[in-house]
């Protein structure tokens, strides 16, 4: 797998999860809304670590810098 999230996007992915991590456990916890901010957080959890957004493949986006080839 071929990593198209750059480094910029992964932090604001990782910033983000955590946000809707606390928000799906603490303000809106036992509800809906609450398990659907925390499987939104766990997918910009993993994509925002692994470097790979599906997403982004299928749309053509890379948002990281392509290795330099010798």
């Amino acid at each position: 797998m071929k990593t198209n999230v750059g480094s910029l996007d992964r932090l604001i992915r990782l910033l983000l999860a955590s946000a809707l991590f606390y928000l799906g456990l603490f303000p809106y916890s036992a509800s809906a809304l609450g398990i659907g901010l925390i499987v939104a957080g766990g997918v910009l959890l993993v994509t925002g670590l692994v470097g790979f957004c599906g997403l982004y493949s299928l749309l053509g986006i890379r948002t990281s810098q392509p290795k330099e080839q010798l």
